[in-house]
């Protein structure tokens, strides 16, 4: 049998405090403040016609194709159109913002980090014995194994060893460092010499280093990455007094 049941702003103000989730919200709050504050200084404005064509990307990505989708989606999450322009409209204005502060420094930064994009198209063993792996890597230099025979004996996953250790791309910043300094060092296509980590003692094949190019993918990662640090730098010293009686 179905029952109604009445759940109040203190109910949620409750639930929230009961999963800890106090500090997380006060933290947007601030930054939300600090965003809107800082954009109404430098003189950042939302026309009416950006705000109407975000709000129609936003309902073509949330798959709102009708008027019954749309009040389905602002009635579970407790909005009203208000609510929804006013979403849309603090979405603009923390993206006009990190336009207005980084735009010009996307480029200096990419190339001042350019190495840590760079790419390797990879596949690795990794092992426990050290003798065994450079056992494994003459056989292989020598012709008398390749490297998936190996992958295929030694790996214990699964999914890795029907892949022959492949990895895809791997990012140089996501290497451990003694393994991006022999990786990026390669000649590809070459079997490097085990490299010892405290991982294991890994075997790499190299299959091909991938210079990252800037395109407009990359562009919004720095560019988020930038206004990220930023933030975090802006509400370092933020102090607030909180009262949740």
């Amino acid at each position: 049998m179905s029952r109604s049941m009445t759940i109040t702003n203190e109910d949620i103000l409750d639930q929230v405090k009961l999963s800890r989730k106090i500090p997380e919200i006060t933290e947007q709050i601030i930054i939300h403040n600090l965003v809107m504050s800082t954009a109404e200084e430098v003189g950042i404005k939302v026309e009416i016609e950006e705000l109407q064509k975000a709000a129609d990307l936003f309902r073509l990505i949330n798959k709102l194709n009708s008027t019954k989708d749309t009040w389905t989606w602002l009635e579970k999450h407790g909005f009203s159109l208000d609510d929804f322009e006013e979403m849309i409209y603090s979405n603009l204005i923390f993206e006009k913002l990190s336009q207005h502060l980084f735009a010009d420094k996307i480029e200096p930064y990419f190339f001042e980090h350019q190495l840590d994009y760079a790419g390797v198209v990879m596949h690795e063993v990794v092992l426990d014995d050290e003798d065994l792996a450079l056992e494994l890597f003459y056989a292989i230099q020598e012709g008398e194994m390749n490297f998936y025979d190996v992958a295929h004996k030694y790996i214990q996953d699964i999914e890795l060893r029907r892949r022959g250790g492949y990895l895809g791309t791997v990012r140089r910043q996501d290497l451990k460092p003694e393994l991006s300094a022999a990786v990026f060092a390669a000649t590809p296509p070459q079997i490097l010499k085990p490299i010892v980590t405290s991982k294991g003692i890994h075997l790499i094949f190299v299959e091909e280093i991938i210079q990252v190019q800037l395109d407009n993918d990359l562009r919004h990662q720095i560019i988020d990455l930038l206004f990220e640090d930023w933030i975090e730098q802006q509400i370092a010293p933020v102090e607030l007094m909180k009262n949740f009686t």
